[in-house]
């Protein structure tokens, strides 16, 4: 793997090159007013490369939070009545605001984030597909008139929005986490509270600008920002406040229960995009160098920072060895750590400091089990002059199934490849975990294609690929790892109820 040269870098001075500087927001954003906190208590933003202060932003609390629900309540009367076809038109100008500011929105997201700005400008374009899906979606949310048994009755089942939605979103995708979950409710007739992740609030704000600037009314996006002092009772405001019908949130599992159990008490729909510790499978007759091609997107993008990312790498023990080497090469030669702006980087720091600390911890754990460590496992060496929280790409073999490492969810550039002998054995293996949200496997036999896709206990799976995200396709998991899909058609019924209309003639 390489290092950037790119050893010092002012994060204020590479905010200050966004062009457009009206996309750099520090308010709130309530009922079409960009509003301060009414505590006027501000916290920073640091772009975790480098640990430096990129700007502060307002610090709501829970009773910031009801006056954006107020909000979006009373914009909900009128916005439920626009047509799809209205809806759809200021989707679709919102969604060609985001593509003409893909470079600033990328930039804002590497200097929040960390994530390099090839990463960075894909994730726009990726988050503004959703918006553009959505808002074609939207005039299409169909409803059904079923034959009825008895004569001279009709029964015809419609489809309504929900109401206010409370959305909760997390760090690693500032960008397509909002518009994925925005894009839909928005579709569906549905007004919305938003709360990002106070790590990156920028992403959030640089959204909502392009939304007023499409023409969204005042009330039917609301951007409530917060530290994380205040996190916890802001998402109980969301998850408990009468006025919200729904509550949708994407983070850890642990977290999910505790916002499920909340939401619980008023009865409100939910969506849970939860933790994943997927599954990677390398059986004997698989393409190794497409299989190991793939598994560096699928578990380095984002620095390992993704909910579906490979966590567990399962080879057959026949191929086992010459795939280690084959992967263990290509991280050498195509892996650049550094600093997401700097040029030809693709491998960024962690987000967060909490989240450095877990890797190290995991990674001592399996070492002191037994494993070893055959590529990286470390601090880099070259980048402690920008003092961010880097870590190297990281494979381990000899990893027993019984440390952390592969009972949770590492969430990080940890890699470990464990060997297997059978089919059975491995689909065993990879089922043994509590959460259920992606798996990966790759082989060239059409019948085990079918039938270990069909009995991997996931909620997606990627065959002979590493990439399963899309627009067009439901995102979701299952067991602990959630309830509800987003994306696809089936995204949009999410936030509509259903309703059964019998009517006698």
């Amino acid at each position: 793997m390489h290092v950037s040269k790119m050893t010092t870098v002012n994060s204020m001075d590479e905010m200050s090159k966004i062009q457009d500087k009206s996309l750099v927001r520090s308010q709130a954003y309530i009922d079409g007013n960009w509003v301060d906190a009414g505590s006027g208590k501000t916290f920073d933003v640091t772009d975790p490369a480098t640990l430096h202060k990129i700007g502060s932003v307002a610090d709501m609390d829970a009773s910031d939070v009801q006056k954006a629900v107020d909000a979006a309540s009373r914009a909900f009367e009128s916005w439920k009545t626009t047509t799809a076809k209205q809806r759809a038109a200021l989707l679709r100008k919102w969604y060609d605001l985001i593509i003409a500011n893909s470079k600033d929105l990328g930039r804002l997201m590497t200097l929040e984030s960390g994530k390099p700005i090839g990463e960075a400008t894909g994730e726009v374009a990726y988050g503004a597909s959703f918006i553009e899906w959505f808002g074609e979606e939207a005039k299409r949310a169909y409803g059904d008139v079923v034959p009825s048994p008895i004569g001279g009755s009709r029964v015809v089942v419609m489809k309504q929005p929900v109401g206010v939605v409370g959305i909760i979103t997390p760090y690693n995708f500032p960008n397509a986490m909002i518009t994925r979950k925005v894009g839909a409710a928005l579709a569906a007739g549905c007004t919305v509270v938003v709360r990002p992740a106070h790590e990156t609030p920028f992403s959030a704000l640089a959204l909502c600008e392009l939304a007023e600037r499409a023409g969204i009314p005042p009330g039917v996006i609301n951007i409530v920002t917060c530290s994380g002092e205040n996190t916890p009772a802001v998402g109980k405001e969301l998850t408990t406040n009468p006025t919200i019908r729904k509550v949708s949130f994407t983070g850890s599992t642990a977290v999910g229960k505790l916002l499920m159990g909340q939401a619980a008490g008023t009865m409100k729909k939910v969506s849970m995009e939860l933790g994943g510790n997927a599954p990677f499978i390398v059986f004997e007759d698989a393409d190794l160098q497409r299989a190991a091609e793939q598994l560096i997107g699928c578990k380095f993008r984002n620095s390992g920072q993704t909910c579906v990312c490979a966590n567990r790498v399962y080879v057959h023990e026949s191929v086992y060895d010459e795939f280690v080497k084959r992967f263990t090469d290509l991280i050498q030669q195509k892996m650049h750590v550094g600093h997401g702006l700097a040029e030809g980087v693709n491998f960024g720091p962690m987000i967060t400091e909490r989240g450095m600390h877990k890797i190290e911890d995991q990674l001592k754990r399996a070492v002191d089990s037994g494993a070893r460590i055959v590529l990286g496992g470390n601090r880099p060496k070259g980048l402690e002059s920008i003092g961010g929280h880097f870590f190297e790409p990281t494979v381990l073999v000899d990893v027993s199934d019984d440390v952390p490492m592969t009972c949770e969810e590492t969430f990080g550039p940890l890699c470990p490849i464990y060997k297997f002998a059978s089919e059975e054995e491995v689909v065993k293996r990879a089922n043994s975990v509590d959460v259920g949200l992606a798996g990966y496997f790759f082989s060239r036999d059409i019948g085990r294609v079918f039938r270990v896709a069909e009995v991997l206990e996931v909620g997606m799976v990627g065959v002979n690929t590493g990439a399963i995200s899309t627009e067009v396709a439901p995102f979701g998991g299952v067991k602990e790892s959630g309830v509800g899909r987003e994306g696809s058609h089936y995204g949009i019924d999410e936030y509509l109820n259903i309703k059964y209309l019998n009517i006698s003639l």
